[in-house]
């Protein structure tokens, strides 16, 4: 097994239950113990993770991990709503928009009025929650599913054939080194396919996820038009993130 899908899987784990032993882990990815310790140990040199006798912890208490197969995610719902709103004042009637797996862009799925617009999406939850407007045309790529989203090669390719004048795409964390993060590498492509296609790219992540990082860097903030945010972020915080390229779009600012 390739280092980075062991690295996926140990955080998978670690975000299920908070804390993993090396035991545990050597048993589960038939590996050695000496080869988990070395990957905790590259873990935490990312900050994702604190090593502890046997195992390894969290490094922070409200780290995010990534969705649920069986449901989205409803964590910190204002801020969700706050930006779902910001992304709706973008959206014209008639636009191609793409909406990337997420419980923030499943937000905006759901306050979309049914009237002529077409989205494309991956997420399976967006999927049936537009499945019901029957005014709004749903684009669905190929691929295989990695829990709620669709993902491969065969979806990366069809996204970019596409003409898509504005995307929505959702993030694990934003850091101020590593940029648009999230854990699972297979979702990395695809991500990138929607950013090199799109005319506009637009991040929604609440301000929770602002200094956090995850395993993959999926976008540098130069290739990203706008990070709608919800009104929780400091001025502080704010500062730092525009001092380091981002341009932030605060909920009421």
């Amino acid at each position: 097994m390739h280092s980075h899908r062991r690295h996926e899987l140990i955080m998978e784990a670690l975000l299920a239950s908070q804390e993993v032993t090396v035991t545990e882990l050597s048993e589960r990815l038939n590996v050695t113990g000496k080869t988990i310790r070395e990957d905790l140990a590259k873990l935490e040199e990312k900050g994702l993770l604190m090593r502890i006798h046997g195992g390894a912890v969290l490094a922070q208490h409200d780290q995010l991990g990534i969705l649920s197969q069986q449901e989205p995610l409803v964590r910190h719902a204002s801020e969700k709503t706050e930006i779902a709103e910001l992304a709706l004042k973008l959206i014209e009637p008639g636009d191609i928009i793409a909406l990337d797996g997420g419980s923030t862009t499943l937000e905006i799925a759901r306050r979309l009025a049914n009237k002529p617009l077409t989205v494309v999406t991956n997420d399976v939850h967006i999927i049936a929650e537009l499945a019901r407007k029957d005014e709004i045309r749903l684009v669905v790529p190929g691929g295989y599913r990695v829990r709620n989203m669709l993902a491969g090669a065969e979806a990366t390719a069809y996204i970019r054939k596409l003409n898509i004048s504005k995307a929505f795409l959702s993030a694990t964390g934003v850091h101020l080194e590593f940029g648009f993060t999230i854990y699972t590498g297979d979702l990395v492509d695809f991500k990138r396919a929607l950013i090199e296609t799109a005319k506009t790219v637009y991040a929604v992540v609440d301000h929770h996820k602002f200094g956090q990082g995850a395993l993959f860097t999926f976008a540098a903030f130069h290739e990203i038009a706008a990070v709608l945010t919800d009104a929780g972020m400091t001025k502080e915080t704010a500062e730092q993130y525009r001092q380091a390229g981002a341009s932030l779009q605060l909920y009421a600012e």
